[in-house]
Parts: structure tokens; sequence; C-alpha cells
């Protein structure tokens, strides 16, 4: 396999039905066999009707700007949508002004804090430039569906309401094993599959992609509120959930387990190098450009012997590339080849200034080396900070000014102390 180069634009324009059907179904999970061949049947005609009509299919997914930064775990809806422009199909980023003023309540055990619209206008004006870094500008509509929810009357409500009955709701997993456990479910907390089902009709999509925890919100609630208003019901494709660099647990910022898409070519190189070798395919299959074809290459090449940190570089390569360019992936490997492999300190590093006496962990929460001074604290505690290639053992430990020492937080960070 090659490293990075290869256009899938180019191998898009002569895949056969079978091969965009394969291809658009890569890293799926429906959760059952049934429902994964009808969808994968219904997505099978349209496509040939596109084809016929020369029509593109409209394809969404749905983002809600609860916070201001993403993460490689949010790109992988967004790589589904890229296959989408690749085979020529219309394709919104969809921003939830509206929806996430509330929050999904789909994969929680609990309900989620409100927002106020200042904070959500704030987080989304960051989303979409992000989401470039993904998707073709050119092709892409950015919408925000305040632009129709905005203008439902309660009576409106009331009637997208009357499609569903409360055991509907209350049948769904997260909800019943709160009713189990004596826990509240709020009456508006209902109102979400609702609004993101209008969503669905107000857009008159043929399909709509999100995580395996999406069902209930694509297909119960967005397929049969198209259906009741005259439309086609849209089909769903639900991708499987991005394991953290645990290899385990889904990614989040708040575990300390993700890869932020805005992470430096270096550091995100280095971050895709310490996932556990049994998180390898499903990080093939979910974020990189990878076709099933190349796909079974990887596993025909891991099945006969090759040694998975080659494999492993491959994908730091990759993802890499997708974000940044070939070049930076190349240098970003041979950064990680002469830090970490030679156990060399890179040639270049930030500098950072001390104006007056400082704790370590201070010091490495001011310099962005870690989230917070808590965090330090427990780098410094489970060895992981060293200065001048000394352990530090005090996260109170004083620098002065001047010290000229090179401090190391984990593997893959460090800076100059001046």
């Amino acid at each position: 396999m090659s490293t990075t180069a290869f256009s899938t634009t180019a191998l898009a324009s002569h895949m056969s039905i079978d091969e965009q059907v394969a291809w658009l179904m890569q890293g799926t999970d429906f959760g059952d066999d049934t429902l994964a061949q009808n969808m994968t049947r219904e997505l099978r005609a349209r496509l040939e009707a596109s084809q016929r009509t020369g029509k593109p299919l409209k394809i969404y997914c749905g983002y809600d700007p609860r916070t201001s930064d993403l993460h490689l775990g949010h790109t992988i809806t967004m790589r589904k949508l890229r296959a989408f422009q690749e085979l020529g199909h219309e394709v919104t980023f969809l921003i939830g002004t509206y929806t996430s003023l509330l929050g999904d309540p789909s994969d929680k055990n609990k309900a989620r804090e409100l927002l106020t619209e200042e904070a959500v206008l704030n987080n989304a004006r960051t989303y979409s430039e992000q989401a470039f870094r993904i998707l073709d500008r050119a092709k892409t509509k950015v919408r925000f569906n305040a632009e129709w929810l905005s203008e439902l009357s309660f009576l409106d409500v009331i009637k997208l309401a009357q499609n569903f009955t409360i055991q509907q709701f209350m049948s769904r997993e997260n909800f019943a094993l709160r009713i189990e456990k004596g826990e509240p479910i709020y009456l508006h907390e209902t109102f979400y599959a609702l609004m993101q089902g209008y969503d669905a009709v107000a857009q008159e999509t043929d399909v709509q992609v999100g995580g395996s925890d999406q069902l209930f919100n694509i297909l119960t609630a967005g397929r049969k509120l198209q259906e009741a208003y005259g439309q086609k019901g849209q089909i769903g494709l639900f991708v499987k959930i991005l394991p953290g660099t645990d290899g385990v647990i889904k990614m989040s910022k708040s575990l300390g387990n993700h890869i932020p898409i805005l992470a430096t070519p270096e550091d995100m190189y280095g971050k895709v190098m310490s996932i556990p070798d049994s998180a390898l395919m499903v990080y093939f299959e979910l974020a990189t450009r990878y076709t099933p074809s190349m796909i079974g290459e990887v596993k025909a090449n891991l099945a006969a012997g090759i040694n998975p940190r080659d494999v492993k570089m491959e994908l730091a390569r990759e993802i890499v590339s997708i974000f940044y360019n070939d070049d930076a992936a190349k240098q970003a490997e041979e950064h990680f080849k002469n830090v970490f492999q030679k156990g060399n300190r890179p040639d270049e590093m930030p500098e950072f200034k001390l104006d007056q006496p400082m704790q370590i962990a201070d010091i490495i929460a001011a310099a962005k080396m870690a989230a917070s001074k808590s965090e330090a604290k427990r780098l410094v505690a489970g060895g992981g900070v060293s200065l001048d290639d000394r352990r530090v053992q005090d996260f109170a430990e004083i620098v002065q000014p001047g010290s000229n020492a090179v401090l190391q937080v984990g593997k893959r960070r460090f800076a100059k102390l001046m």
C-alpha cells in the first residue's frame, strides 16, 4: 500500500454500484442484520435511480455545537459524507443551532444541561471551518436548523408529537435504564427526536448519516415523520463509534483519549502511534480514505506477519495527510523516528518565557502542555514529566527564569524554558 498519495475522487469515478455500496457501508453498525440488509437494499436502489436519472441524492449529518473543538471521533461521520461527495451526491453539513440548545439524550444517562443561544453560536462559528479539513468546501452546503425549527408554532409541535407514543420513547435503552434506576426523565428530553426528525422533513433528505446511537432519532423519528409528510423515508447509515487512543473507550476530550483535529502534525502522528494494535483495523475502517479493497490489503499484510508498527505508521501518515498534506505527514514521521525511536530531542521546540519563578505544574498548564493544572499534577505523579532528562518528582518544584532547561511532558511535548 502506498503511504497517502492516492485520489478517492479518481477511484470513485470508476466504481460500480456494488463497489459504491460496499464503500458506503464500510464501517457501519446497525445492531441488527435484518435492518442492515434492508438499508443496504434501499441504498442500492436509490444509487441506481440516481445513476439513471442523473439526479444526486440528498445526504446530511447534523452536528450540535455543544463544544468548540472537534476531535477525530467527530469526523467519522464526515468521512462518510465525503465519500458521498466523491460519488457526486449533494451533501449538507447541518449545524444544530436549535437542537444543541437542548442536547441529544441518546447516549446520556442523565439530562443534559441546557445551553444558551450565545454559547451555541460561539461554538458554531468554528465548526464548519474545522469540517472543511475533511469535506470538500465547494461541494458542501452548510445550514443551521434554527432556519426551520424556530418557525414552528406550538400547534406544529403538537402535530409532530402525535406521530409517536410515550411507550416508544420510554423503550429507548438509555431511558429504560434511567427508569429502572429511579432517575428522572424530563419531558423536554423527548423533544429532541422530534426536532431531529423534522430536520429530515425540512431538507427532504434521502440519507442521514449518524453514529450507531442515533437509530431512534434517524429511523423511528426522522423516517416516520418524512412518511407522515408524504415524503419517501430516508435511509439511515450508522457508523461505528471510534475508540480513543486507549483502543477501548469512546474517544472523548473529557477522558483525555482523544486526537484533536487541530493538533499539530507531529502531535497527531504521535497520538495515532500510541493506539494499541488491536484498534488498528477499526481506525483504518472509520478514520481513513481507504476503500474496502485497500482495507482488505492491510488485513492481508497483517495476516502475513508484517510488523504492526509499520502498519500503524501507514495509518498515522494517512490521518495526518487528511488534515494537512503528504509533506506534513512525512515530516511528522521523521520527527517521530528522531524523537521516539532514536531517543533524540527535536531540533526545534517552542520556547516558554518565565517572568518569575514558577512551579512545574503552573508552567505545564500555562504552556498548554496539559489541559489544566490538575492534569499537570497527574502527569507529574505518573512519572510523565522530565526536566533536562531528569524525571520530575514534585509538581511544586520551582523553575527559575533563564534556566534554559528542556521540559518534556509525555512522549511528544517539549518546551525550552527561558
